[in-house]
């Protein structure tokens, strides 16, 4: 009888701490939807979906494409919050019948379930704070080898394999429109896109300077070396974006693809490169296996780099009206240190991890979260 009694106790005690955990997600999500309003969401799924039966919705493309858009768009919000819901509710209810039956191995399955909630909950309640003009778009990405020679386009290299990395393990498209290979390793530059919901907004926070510092595996003495890549992140342009840019304006040249070590992979001049002449602009895709794929490709990011520039004037101006010199998130950001120690470390949020083999796989959440929550801290005080 003892022993059974002291059992009970035991159960008493983690089903107080399964309730309180419940009850800390549940008021986390009844945030999040409160702020996300599902039901305000479903009211415009309806009409959505009314114009999308309309037979005729294609006679007008832009609009078609804003209007399926915004759909899907919606319903990937309302689902996310539906689906967390439904397993916090089922959470509950595996609790309460594993308690009632003494049953660990269940207690075991939702004290997992829990930690995956809570993971989901933190990672939408970040989404929530993505609300700027451009946010929920695709992201364009440019990495480029700044100071530090060989070990710099080597870095590139690295962060060029992190954001593929990344972007695979959630199972998000990515496409490489242009790469600029180094003579002895590395890139001097690359440029693809991440498509997902929200890929402009959460690798937003990553634009800047990277420094890395290691033991250079280029140098035949072992010396420490520290170099630097950069990180540029646009929205993807959609039509509705209406960025007109005439024939006259732009200089176009082909030239023929090629990989590392200069080695050609293309026997036809299908690689373009467009320079936009009133800006400077100068954009390259030589990834995909035609010359007209190519230069649609380019423009694209041409046009992003000029939507980039024309937000990036509306910015200044309004911060020259509000006596702001600018924002202050766009320099060095994170030191990735593999010698003397081993440490990455964000600068403007001082989240750090000890284990930077898993940040270059990918493992970068906890970091795009933290620059996320830091950058709405930055504004709300401007």
């Amino acid at each position: 009888m003892t022993g059974g009694r002291s059992g009970e106790v035991g159960w008493a005690a983690v089903a107080t701490d399964f309730s309180a955990l419940w009850t800390e997600l549940d008021r986390a999500l009844t945030s999040i939807e409160s702020v996300t309003d599902p039901e305000a969401k479903q009211a415009e799924i309806a009409e959505l979906e009314k114009e999308v039966a309309r037979p005729d919705l294609w006679d007008d493309q832009e609009n078609a494409q804003r209007v399926t858009s915004r759909l899907s768009s919606l319903q990937g919000d309302v689902e996310r919050v539906s689906k967390l819901r439904s397993r916090l509710d089922d959470v509950q209810v595996l609790v309460e019948l594993a308690e009632s039956e003494g049953d660990a191995d269940s207690l075991a399955e939702a004290e997992t379930e829990f930690a995956n909630l809570r993971k989901a909950i933190d990672s939408l309640e970040v989404r929530t704070l993505l609300s700027g003009e451009y946010d929920q778009r695709d992201a364009l990405v440019t990495i480029r080898s700044e100071a530090g020679g060989v070990d710099a386009a080597d870095f590139a290299a690295m962060l060029l394999r992190m954001y593929l990395r990344w972007a695979e393990r959630h199972h998000y498209g990515a496409e490489v429109y242009d790469t600029s290979y180094a003579e002895e390793a590395g890139i001097k530059s690359a440029t693809f896109t991440v498509k997902a919901p929200y890929a402009y907004g959460t690798l937003s926070v990553e634009q800047g300077t990277h420094r890395l510092v290691r033991i250079s595996p280029f140098d035949n003495q072992g010396r420490r070396q520290t170099s630097f890549a950069g990180v540029e992140v646009l929205p993807v342009t959609e039509q509705a974006d209406h960025i007109d840019i005439p024939e006259a304006d732009i200089r176009i040249d082909v030239f023929r693809s090629s990989g590392p070590g200069g080695q050609s992979v293309n026997t036809t001049d299908s690689a373009v490169r467009i320079t936009h002449l009133p800006t400077g602009i100068v954009v390259s895709c030589q990834n995909e296996k035609s010359q007209l794929q190519n230069k649609a490709a380019a423009l694209q990011v041409l046009q992003s780099r000029l939507l980039e520039r024309a937000r990036k004037e509306r910015e200044a101006e309004l911060n020259a009206l509000k006596g702001d010199g600018g924002n202050s998130w766009g320099a060095q950001m994170r030191s990735y240190v593999l010698h003397p120690y081993q440490m990455v470390k964000d600068l403007r949020t001082n989240y750090e991890t000890s284990n930077p083999d898993a940040v270059f796989d990918g493992e970068i959440d906890d970091f795009l979260d933290a620059g996320v929550r830091w950058r709405r801290t930055e504004e709300a005080a401007v």
